[in-house]
């Protein structure tokens, strides 16, 4: 908590929905928010958004959620060149020996590739590689489009309160030292790891941390760089991302622009400081990977601690949320903090503006935790598991040798690598197959459902995950058909009544559109005529008839809670 000046003007502001934090998650909030009309403030302490890549890797699900948004070809636009190769590949060092490949679609490639896929990866989009810096970006711009969102970089969260009637806050515009006043009727804290809205409410981390690993475990050194002349000292295809393994340093990079700009992390031995490290420290740590010695421009440098899979003990208390990595911390193997982080955003987005509107009780808010903390431990784990699988691993002196024991330590590595390359980065089941089934605004079914692995996903319409995907034959997606509110699905060529739905989304204000699709596959893909989804686009119920409109409405809108 900040301490304010005594006797100091403060301005007063009234919004909606204050969110402190300016990352993916605030501004994918704002977005949500945005476009429905709900009056929201996004403030952030930092000058605006990052300048630091972070986060490499968009999932495909994430990618599907920019579609509904409108600007997914846009997101695809940024980072790698549209023909740069975005394999995952492992190298003794980068000038050395290649051990391991997974080799993925380019950004164009995979624009054609998605509608010809079946089975696991039958999805309206592919994943995309890159940098956060660039997504924050695109999702600023479309936030401060929207006219009941307004978004302030440079203003810091002082202190807050919160009563049965809404939320007071006090912010600090760091330029001037004006002090605001801010009535809201939520406030969601999206603002980090160090959250001072999780630590206000007193919230305590679950989950845990210091997991010690050779690679991917304790702190890590991270440097942003320039260094235009890797290409001439590569002799191997390009990759997106490319990982040292050896036993002086382990470490990975990931192409930022696709031509002279790498986010590199390595990591520390027992006994260095990296904290104290100058910047010939810092060559001389790249050259190790790089196998070496290259002139580099040092764009930022520091430290980051590995080992984390930490998921908070409660997500809200009463008017107060926390999202994003205010909520779970991971150790970043697979790229799921931040994925896992817009998924946050897009579930506690329709909710809060159902219940701003007069739509649904607060009670709906309620479901934000009992769907979003599930799936962060579920996440987290994920995440653990793909870091002892690479970070348990021991890179042995022999694995450099020229010789036919040098041969036989990296035939025996490739072997583990490439194995585990596929675990970490061919996840469409972690993708998609996260599910609310404990949710109270679940309408459930008692059946079994597909295993939850990591690299397989069979799709399934029982309620409380994704809805199946299928290509239709004017070439569209099935989701760009889904209304951005409620959507009604009947499917197959004989006529299924809607009408009690329509009346009683109109006897409640919820904004629902029947879409009738003849398909005769789709009918067999959902198994059931009548399908409800939500708006983050997620069965919420599936059925033969409306007879049960009412109370199907009702549950899936808290009112009956």
């Amino acid at each position: 908590m900040v301490s304010l000046a005594p006797n100091v003007a403060k301005k007063q502001l009234k919004t909606e929905v204050l969110i402190v934090g300016g990352g993916p998650c605030g501004l994918m909030l704002a977005n949500e928010l945005g476009r429905r009309g709900i009056r929201c403030l996004v403030v952030d302490s930092k000058p605006s958004t990052a300048l630091n890549p972070q986060a490499n890797a968009t999932q495909a699900r994430t990618m599907e959620h920019f579609r509904r948004l409108g600007f997914a070809d846009e997101i695809r636009a940024l980072g790698l060149p549209e023909d740069h190769p975005t394999d995952i590949a492992y190298f003794t060092r980068y000038s050395g020996f290649e051990l391991a490949r997974l080799e993925l679609p380019t950004a164009a490639e995979a624009q054609v590739k998605v509608k010809s896929l079946t089975g696991s990866w039958s999805a309206a989009e592919l994943p995309h590689r890159v940098s956060q810096k660039f997504v924050e970006q695109a999702l600023r711009r479309h936030a401060e489009a929207w006219p009941s969102a307004t978004i302030r970089y440079g203003w810091k969260l002082a202190q807050f309160s919160q009563n049965e009637q809404g939320v007071q806050a006090d912010l600090i515009d760091k330029s001037d030292g004006q002090l605001y006043h801010v009535t809201a009727q939520y406030l969601v804290g999206a603002d980090g790891a160090r959250s001072t809205v999780r630590q206000q409410l007193g919230i305590k981390w679950g989950g845990v941390t210091g997991i010690q690993r050779e690679f991917m475990g304790g702190k890590m050194f991270a440097m942003y760089v320039r260094a235009p002349d890797f290409s001439h000292h590569f002799p191997h295809p390009k990759a997106w991302m490319y990982v040292a393994v050896n036993a002086e340093r382990r470490a990975f990079m990931a192409s930022v622009d696709g031509r002279e700009e790498y986010a590199f992390h390595a990591a520390l031995h027992a006994g260095e400081d990296a904290d104290q490290w100058t910047e010939a420290d810092a060559h001389r740590v790249f050259a190790q990977a790089v196998g070496t010695d290259i002139p580099i421009e040092i764009i930022s440098m520091g430290t980051w601690l590995a080992g984390h899979a930490l998921v908070a003990e409660q997500f809200q208390q009463g008017r107060v949320m926390i999202a994003g990595d205010a909520a779970h911390l991971f150790t970043p193997t697979g790229g799921l903090g931040y994925n896992t982080a817009i998924e946050d955003a897009v579930n506690l987005g329709w909710k809060l503006a159902s219940v701003v509107r007069g739509i649904a009780p607060q009670a709906l808010l309620a479901s934000y935790e009992s769907e979003r903390k599930p799936l962060a431990e579920r996440n987290t784990n994920y995440a653990r598991q793909f870091a002892d699988s690479v970070g348990l691993f021991t890179a042995k002196p022999g694995l450099e040798l020229d010789s036919e024991i040098g041969e036989k330590e990296r035939q025996q590595a490739g072997e583990y690598l490439n194995r585990h390359v596929r675990l970490e980065f061919n996840i469409p089941g972690v993708t998609f197959g996260g599910r609310y089934d404990t949710s109270s605004i679940i309408v459930k079914e008692d059946i079994a459902l597909p295993p939850d692995e990591p690299n397989h996903y069979e799709s399934t319409a029982s309620p409380g995950g994704r809805p199946p995907h299928q290509w239709l034959a004017d070439g569209s997606s099935l989701f760009d058909h889904f209304h951005q509110e409620w959507t009604l699905l009947t499917l197959g060529a004989e006529p299924v009544a809607t009408h009690e739905f329509v009346a009683q989304a109109q006897n409640i204000g919820m904004d629902l559109r029947v879409v009738s699709l003849p398909d005769p596959e789709l009918l067999a893909l959902y198994e059931q005529p009548l399908v409800l989804i939500r708006p983050d686009q997620m069965v919420a119920w599936r059925g033969s008839s409306d007879i049960a409109a009412k109370a199907v409405l009702q549950q899936v809108m808290a009112m009956d809670l």
